[in-house]
């Protein structure tokens, strides 16, 4: 069966040269984190690579690390720009930020025709989440029910994904019996605290403690090509909900997802993973970062050319 992974790599733009966290080398032969992310799946059984990005980017993007992964293997790429609305919206005047996640994976729509993996352009997600998702995929997932999709997630643990630097956002989740996803709860203001962690509510400053045992989503979610053909009805809804006019509204694939299971018409396998995450959210993670593919170099999980 053949499979995609998505990259989801428009949110760079703005940022995009000169010294860029989501480009800057942390392997020791300038790998960056996207081309270890690339090497894991490959690996696992993936045989596609789409990469989203901003058209204005497409040049440096391919130069930077595109036509390298086209030679290893097929490689498309998606657009997602701020006024590529569906249902006869405009994008309101002035505004700049993209539409979120949700809107990036619809700008696959007509260029992703396989089951899918996306993840995030800045994340190291570890070799095992990328087993799962393609085991799963090939496997087990109900390909050919378009009624109640079939999606999937690899459940990080809350402690494994903390950075050192400052607090994150986080999908908490509750899994029921059967190991499907029962609820997901975005949650901002997260950080380490002693040994366990804490968040801060952000109506009323509220500091609450939360148990780094806990499943989270990283924004990495298996699913159909239909999943796709449902942004697109979803999308159209929350613009007709009154965020087609404002400045900030993002369409976000956990909230798109956690909708869909409270109305039923999708289902989502959580899949543990005990890997841990790391990224650059802050510029000193970085350090952190070339440190721990220092580590996993000399453990042997990578070699030091990663690609031969």
């Amino acid at each position: 069966m053949e499979t995609t992974l998505i990259i989801m790599a428009a949110g760079i733009g703005s940022r995009f040269g000169g010294g860029i966290k989501q480009l800057a080398p942390v392997g020791p032969s300038g790998e960056i984190i996207m081309d270890y992310s690339i090497h894991d799946a490959l690996e696992a059984g993936f045989n596609k690579v789409c990469f989203i990005i901003r058209k204005d980017l497409e040049a440096d993007f391919r130069e930077i690390i595109g036509n390298r992964i086209e030679k290893i293997c097929p490689c498309s790429y998606a657009f997602q720009e701020v006024e590529n609305l569906p249902g006869g919206f405009k994008n309101p005047e002035g505004r700049t930020k993209p539409w979120g996640t949700g809107h990036a994976v619809l700008a696959c729509k007509g260029i992703v025709d396989t089951p899918a993996l996306v993840i995030n352009a800045d994340d190291y997600y570890g070799k095992d989440a990328y087993v799962k998702m393609h085991d799963y995929l090939v496997n087990s997932m109900d390909v050919n029910n378009n009624e109640v999709l079939d999606i999937a997630m690899p459940g990080f643990i809350l402690g494994n994904t903390l950075s050192d630097n400052g607090s994150v956002t986080r999908g908490v989740c509750t899994v029921d019996e059967k190991g499907d996803l029962a609820t997901i709860v975005e949650t901002s203001n997260i950080y380490k605290d002693g040994k366990g962690g804490a968040y801060v509510e952000e109506k009323d400053g509220t500091k609450r403690p939360i148990d780094v045992e806990s499943l989270v989503s990283m924004n990495m979610w298996a699913f159909t090509p239909e999943f796709i053909n449902r942004l697109e009805s979803g999308f159209i809804e929350f613009l007709a909900a009154g965020n087609a006019t404002e400045m900030k509204a993002e369409y976000l694939l956990p909230t798109v997802i956690g909708d869909m299971l409270k109305a039923g018409t999708a289902t989502v396998k959580v899949l543990k993973t005990t890997d841990k995450w790391f990224g650059v959210t802050y510029k000193e993670d970085k350090d952190y970062v070339i440190e721990s593919f220092k580590k996993l170099i000399a453990d042997g999980v990578y070699s030091e050319r990663l690609f031969g």
